[in-house]
C-alpha cells in the first residue's frame, strides 16, 4: 500500500479522552474512531491488525480440532428463557423487540445458541465429541466503558463450545483450549498467565481465565514469575494425545498463579520466594469454562450411550476477546515513540521512506523495493513531506522493520535498515535488505 493512498488519519496530540496507552495510541495512530460511547468503528489500519489476530486464533483453534460456523447477533429471548438465564443475566444484555411484539436480544454470548443448533443434529454418543467455535461481534452494556477497545460495550470475540459424553471425556475438551489459548497468546507476542476463576454469569465450577501483566489491567494479580518464563511455542503439542496436553496444563498450573478472587496470601509466602513474587496488574484476554449440564439439561441436548441410555451432554465454553486482544497487545509493546507491533499482526510488514520523493534515484529504488518486498505486504511512504515527519509516523504506527531511502546512501549503495523493536539501525546494500527481509 502506498501512504498517498491509505486513509490513515493520524494524531500528534494526545486525546483527552484516552486514559490508558493502548486507548491513546490507537486514535493517534488512527486505528479505531469511536461511533459512540464503547463502541468504535475500525479504520483500514486497526482492521488490518485485527483480521491478523481473528487469524491467529482462529488457527490455534483448527489446530485443537475445533469447527468454525457462525451464528446471528440477534437471538430470541425464548431461546434463553428456557435455559433460565433471560431473568439472570442483569443489566448489560440489550434487550429488544422486533415488530412482531417478539422479545429478543442482542447476543452477549452463545451458550444457549450453540446448544439448540447441538440438540437438533446430535443424537448418538457415536458422533462426540464435538467442538464448535465462531467469531462474532456481541455486544454487553457496560455501566461504564472505558478504556477504548478494552472495556467496550461491543467487542469480537471468539466463542468456543465443547459437547462431550461424560466429565473425564469433557475435560480432555477443556484442557485442549487451555493449551491452545497458550499458544494462540504466545504467537502473539503475548505473556498469558492462566488462573483459576469464578464462572460468573456463565455458571460452571471449573474455570481460568488467562491475564497478561500490565499496570493497566483491572485484576490485582499475585503470581509465581515463572509462570512468564514459559515458553509455550517451544512445546510441541500432540493433541491427540491426551496425556501430552495434560501434561502441558499441569506445568501450567503448577506455580502459584491467583487474583483476588482466589488470592491465599499464607499460601503465597509459603509456595514462592520472595525473589520469584509477583504483585500487580492484569488484563483478561480469555477465559474458559466448564459447566457439565447446565445448558444441555434444559434445552435437551442428549445423546444415547452404548447401552442406550439417554443422557444430557456435558458442555465447556471458551472465550478470547479479539477486539480486546488489539488493545493488549499495545500495551504490552509499546514504547515512547509509538506501537511496536510483533510480526504475527502488524499491519504491514514493512515500511518504506523515501527521504526525497521526487528525486528520480529515490523514487526508482523504493519502487523497486515495493515491488520485490509485496510478500511482506510493505506500506511505502510515498508523501512530499519532511523526513522527520514520515519517521514520527512509522515509529507511531510501529511497523517491525522500516527502510530508509535516501540519496547519499544511495550513492554509495546502500540504504537503512531499521528494527523497530530494538532502535537499532543498519546501513547495508539495498540486496542485503532485500535479503534480510525475505
Amino acid at each position: 500500500m502506498r501512504r498517498t493512498r491509505l486513509f490513515l488519519p493520524t494524531l500528534k496530540d494526545v486525546p483527552s479522552e484516552a486514559q490508558i496507552v493502548s486507548h491513546r495510541l490507537m486514535l493517534r495512530a488512527g486505528m479505531v474512531q469511536q461511533a459512540s460511547a464503547g463502541i468504535y468503528s475500525w479504520l483500514p489500519l486497526g482492521f488490518r491488525v485485527l483480521k491478523k489476530i481473528e487469524q491467529v486464533v482462529r488457527e490455534e483453534q483448527d489446530r485443537a480440532g475445533a469447527q468454525e460456523v457462525l451464528m446471528p447477533t440477534v437471538q430470541s429471548a425464548d431461546l434463553w428463557r428456557r435455559s433460565g438465564r433471560y431473568d439472570d443475566y442483569g443489566p448489560e444484555m440489550l434487550r429488544i423487540r422486533d415488530r412482531h411484539d417478539r422479545d429478543m436480544l442482542y447476543g452477549p454470548t452463545n451458550e444457549e445458541q450453540i446448544t439448540e443448533i447441538f440438540a437438533t443434529h446430535i443424537r448418538s454418543y457415536r458422533d462426540l465429541p464435538k467442538m464448535l467455535y465462531h467469531i462474532q461481534w456481541k455486544f454487553r452494556d457496560e455501566v461504564r466503558p472505558r478504556f477504548g477497545v478494552m472495556r467496550g460495550r461491543e467487542f469480537l470475540m471468539k466463542d468456543n463450545y465443547s459437547f462431550d459424553l461424560d466429565f473425564e471425556s469433557a475435560r480432555l475438551s477443556y484442557d485442549k483450549m487451555f493449551v491452545s489459548y497458550l499458544r494462540t497468546f504466545a504467537r502473539l507476542g503475548l505473556k498469558a498467565v492462566p488462573m483459576e476463576a469464578e464462572s460468573g454469569p456463565i455458571g460452571g465450577n471449573l474455570s481460568h481465565e488467562f491475564l497478561i501483566l500490565a499496570d493497566t489491567g483491572e485484576s490485582s494479580v499475585w503470581c509465581d514469575r515463572d509462570c512468564v518464563e514459559f515458553d509455550m511455542l517451544a512445546r510441541a503439542v500432540d493433541y491427540e494425545s491426551p496425556d501430552a496436553v495434560r501434561a502441558v496444563v499441569e506445568e501450567f498450573t503448577r506455580p502459584y498463579a491467583r487474583t483476588d478472587e482466589k488470592h491465599d496470601e499464607a499460601v503465597f509466602e509459603a509456595e514462592v520466594p520472595p525473589e520469584r513474587r509477583y504483585v500487580g496488574r492484569g488484563i483478561e484476554v480469555g477465559h474458559i469454562f466448564y459447566f457439565g449440564a447446565k445448558y444441555s439439561e434444559p434445552l435437551g441436548a442428549r445423546v444415547t450411550t452404548a447401552n442406550g441410555e439417554e443422557v444430557p451432554v456435558h458442555m465447556g465454553s471458551y472465550g478470547v476477546g479479539v477486539s480486546r486482544l488489539a488493545g493488549a497487545v499495545i500495551e504490552a509493546s509499546h514504547d515512547e515513540q509509538g506501537i511496536v507491533w510483533p510480526e504475527s499482526v502488524a499491519p504491514y510488514g514493512v515500511g518504506i521512506v523515501n527521504l526525497r520523493q521526487g528525486d528520480a534515484h529515490c523514487d526508482s529504488a523504493c519502487d523497486d523495493l515495493y515491488a520485490r518486498l509485496a510478500h511482506r505486504e510493505p506500506l511505502y511512504d510515498d508523501r512530499p513531506e519532511r523526513a522527520g515527519v514520515k519517521f514520527a509516523d512509522m515509529d507511531l504506527i510501529g511497523l517491525p522493520w522500516q527502510v530508509i531511502v535516501g540519496p547519499r546512501g544511495l550513492d554509495k549503495g546502500s540504504v537503512e535498515l531499521k528494527c523497530r523493536a530494538t532502535g537499532e539501525r543498519e546501513e547495508i546494500s539495498l540486496e542485503s535488505a532485500l535479503a534480510r527481509l525475505a
